[in-house]
């Protein structure tokens, strides 16, 4: 089994070639930012309810130097041609493809009255694309990063920095990206802490950090690439969504974290239909799911933890409707072959799941769903990796001397 992380020298070195080849010169910096695993709490980040996420190794590294202009010139590995617009071009849906993400940052710095500029970028990834993984956020994180740093917002340096940051990425990918997500990706990718699950309440943003070691019980957190692409804006995630809201507004309720776990039921019989029953029920039963096992993970007790996985998945299959074949078929192959606990992870429709496993099983586990796979006539083999809990996002060791601030004709560029 290859284990889920990144050579983050290779990728350092590749993002600067990469720069210098497109652009001409040097950088004035690099920065990087980590993909992420959600252990447990599954569109509960937009409905203000509970989640427990970890970073993971695999990152996105981004080259960035400063223009005297308003130009942006955009370049990533293996995405084709290079994207260049300018700062006040930046609307919903513009630019297209993958660099309204990165693109989305910039519009949110102008927005906020930040000072920027015109920049060159380049992108270089570990995170497989459309695995349900995030690596839109991580695009979106390392240059938020890169942008905070090169342009003197200083909002990487602390907590408070890091979670307007997180904000900002996320109405960046809301807005100019038209992906109605909740800011869970973004926030774990910025605020995460090796070691730690991320114990995020979506509420009003606050964290705690929760021991995530299953390597101190023997176990693993494998993560299992269906390769089915995952994509958030593609409708079926806003569907989701607008149930939640629709059913938020025939309970006369903000969000759905107002609906306590123990009036569930009263709830469910205020709703006029079973759609909207059954999305209720998998984000309250869900958010609750997360408390226990924060719990379970506080006290070391990983096969209540496994167990809590395959009741999230189940949720997700038959309340939510976002698994589908594939994901169905590793999940059930992974606990047939032992695996303590399995899920779907991520917005559903494809990409990933993790499965909690001795570390004995492992190959056993790998070895019973590709047979799966096969058996199946599924068209594409799964992947498999390793996940432990990362690091956050941060400067990367390659910087001109001398690159901190702006540049010295520097001004708020308008949104």
């Amino acid at each position: 089994m290859t284990t889920v992380s990144s050579e983050s020298g290779d990728l350092e070195s590749r993002v600067v070639s990469l720069f210098s080849t497109t652009f001409g010169g040097e950088p004035d910096g690099v920065w990087q930012a980590p993909g992420r695993v959600n252990l447990i709490g599954e569109h509960t980040d937009y409905n203000r309810g509970l989640a427990l996420p970890i970073a993971l190794p695999v990152r996105t590294f981004v080259a960035i130097r400063r223009r005297p202009d308003e130009a942006v010139r955009l370049v990533s590995e293996g995405m084709g041609e290079l994207a260049e617009f300018r700062l006040s071009d930046i609307r919903g849906g513009n630019p297209p493809s993958w660099a309204k993400f990165p693109a989305g940052v910039l519009w949110a710095f102008c927005h906020d009255e930040l000072t920027i500029q015109g920049i060159e970028a380049a992108f270089v990834s570990s995170v497989p694309i459309a695995s349900g993984l995030s690596s839109s956020a991580a695009i979106q994180c390392a240059m938020a990063i890169g942008i905070s740093d090169l342009f003197g917002s200083k909002l990487a340096d602390d907590d408070p920095g890091r979670r307007q940051l997180a904000s900002m990425c996320r109405r960046g990918e809301n807005e100019i990206a038209l992906a109605p997500t909740g800011g869970m990706d973004q926030t774990v990718s910025l605020r995460s802490k090796a070691g730690y699950a991320l114990y995020l309440d979506c509420r009003d943003d606050s964290i705690e950090y929760v021991r995530f070691a299953p390597e101190t019980k023997g176990l693993v957190l494998m993560i299992v690439n269906t390769r089915v692409t995952h994509h958030n804006d593609d409708g079926q995630y806003g569907a989701r969504r607008a149930d939640c809201i629709e059913a938020c507004q025939h309970l006369n309720i903000p969000s759905l974290r107002n609906v306590p776990y123990s009036e569930l039921e009263a709830a469910l019989g205020q709703l006029p239909n079973e759609q909207l029953r059954m999305r209720v029920r998998h984000v309250v039963t869900e958010i609750e799911r997360v408390r226990q096992s924060a719990r379970a993970l506080r006290q070391g007790d990983y096969s209540m933890f496994g167990q809590l996985l395959a009741q999230s998945h189940r949720s997700l299959r038959d309340d939510f409707e976002v698994s589908g074949p594939e994901l169905d078929a590793a999940v059930e192959s992974a606990l047939e072959a032992g695996a303590l606990g399995a899920r779907m992870t991520g917005g559903g429709f494809g990409g990933s799941i993790i499965a909690l496993v001795d570390s004995d099983r492992v190959d056993r586990v790998s070895a019973t769903i590709t047979d799966r796979f096969m058996r199946s006539g599924f068209s594409l083999s799964p992947q498999f990796g390793e996940g432990r809990a990362s690091a956050p996002a941060g400067a990367a060791g390659w910087h001109l001397p001398c690159s901190d601030g702006p540049p010295p004709d520097a001004r708020p560029a308008q949104p």
